[in-house]
């Protein structure tokens, strides 16, 4: 949630950005809404301040008075005690109602995109930041898509996942889960290599949880809800283990804190129809390992460009092509004030898929979850998170899959043998 004192001091960059993500001219009005109502509410706090000054001020001088034996001249006053006291109760409810309003707006207005987003509504408008030097893969005649290939070496069973839960659910077995977890022990290894100390987080997160990070209620409709226990599947290990420090003030020392965890993630929602959903290119279930900092704002795109290099050194050493994209604002997550998705390419089906997102959220997601830290005069700031995804595995396994196929079966990077225990996939004779 934006701060209100950058919606004041900071209106027209406040604007401009929201024109950046194209926001309608109805929703760019909310903010001098907001900014009227904080003013209402500055008003209204002052006016019961002076209130419970002079009540306070009063009951003070009653006190004297029947110590003095003045009993007539004190019940006079507890008459004016009383009529400040339901003056106060008025106030304090029109205050309430007014910070209800404030909020209703402030958590509908995205985070303001940093100055070195570009223009633009759609993923065509996105920039390529860096593309790596990896060839595209020449593969054999009669080549296929991982669909095909996880069919042919009996990796992922389709028919299985829909019986026993529905489309989007797949089913691994095999050398397809083994290749999954050796993934995940790989990239779990690469971050405790680089610093971040791993969580293992629940799956399920309470309301408050879910709103922290933004997910509620931007994201609601996205998210597998379990009612009878008021609870949520996560879409991301993002929101329990960035949770960890909600209402917490973290000692500047300790910044920037680290942080990684493998889980299972759910997304309700599927995406389009054809080859976009075909296989699995996008499911409802799938794993991710997330690396998540809680910085220092001084320094938080410096450890931005950190994670950025570490995805990047993920995506060299399984020797697979991608492409970094720095994303326009009409294209960029409610929360986030800057985000490079990173793009592997899938020769089987001859195109870019996502694999990552690396996003720096500066103060939006802090200020929801009151996650600060006293800097070295006292004061109490907000800090700045960060996360990304180090590496969300179906889109890896599908490039993997489709890239290294061969005459002779598949062939996994050298990097991933210790792991697998297995470098090639073949069918069993």
């Amino acid at each position: 949630m934006l701060e209100m004192q950058i919606l004041r001091d900071q209106k027209e960059r406040v604007l401009e950005g929201f024109r950046k993500r194209g926001l309608s001219p109805e929703r760019l009005g909310l903010v001098d809404q907001a900014i009227k109502l904080d003013d209402d509410r500055k008003e209204v706090q002052t006016q019961l301040d002076s209130l419970l000054n002079e009540r306070n001020t009063l009951s003070d001088e009653i006190g004297n008075l029947f110590k003095q034996g003045k009993g007539a001249e004190a019940n006079q006053l507890k008459a004016k005690v009383q009529e400040i006291k339901d003056n106060a109760d008025t106030l304090e409810k029109r205050l309430q109602m007014i910070k209800t309003d404030l909020d209703a707006i402030l958590v509908t207005l995205p985070n303001v995109p940093h100055i070195s987003v570009p223009e633009g509504k759609t993923p065509e408008d996105n920039l390529v930041y860096k593309q790596s030097t990896e060839k595209l893969p020449d593969l054999p005649q009669g080549s296929m898509p991982h669909w095909d290939l996880a069919e042919k070496y009996n990796l992922i069973d389709f028919k299985l996942g829909v019986s026993i839960t529905g489309s989007g659910f797949p089913l691994y077995r095999g050398f397809g889960a083994r290749l999954q977890r050796a993934l995940i022990n790989y990239f779990l290894e690469q971050a405790r290599e680089a610093g971040y100390e791993e969580i293992l987080p629940p799956i399920l997160v309470n309301a408050e949880t879910a709103y922290g990070t933004g997910q509620l209620p931007d994201k609601e409709a996205q998210m597998y809800y379990v009612e009878r226990d008021d609870l949520y599947l996560i879409p991301t290990a993002e929101v329990p283990v960035t949770n960890m420090y909600r209402n917490q003030i973290i000692p500047e020392a300790s910044l920037p804190v680290k942080l990684t965890g493998y889980t299972p993630c759910f997304r309700r929602e599927a995406g389009s129809y054809g080859s976009d959903v075909k296989g699995i290119n996008r499911v409802h279930q799938f794993d991710k390992v997330e690396i998540v900092q809680i910085g220092h704002p001084s320094t938080s795109y410096e450890a931005l460009q950190g994670m950025i290099d570490h995805v990047a050194h993920l995506m060299d050493s399984l020797e697979l092509p991608y492409r970094i994209l720095r994303l326009c604002g009409g294209d960029m997550g409610f929360t986030s004030a800057l985000t490079y998705d990173f793009e592997v390419w899938a020769a089987g089906q001859q195109k870019w898929l996502e694999v990552s997102s690396v996003s720096n959220f500066e103060t939006y997601q802090s200020n929801r979850m009151k996650m600060r830290y006293r800097d070295d005069k006292g004061k109490i700031q907000l800090v700045h998170t960060l996360n990304g995804s180090a590496l969300a595995l179906p889109r890896i396994l599908v490039a993997l899959l489709e890239n290294n196929q061969t005459e002779d079966g598949i062939k996994l990077p050298k990097v991933l043998v210790p792991y697998t225990g297995f470098e090639w996939i073949r069918v069993k004779e």
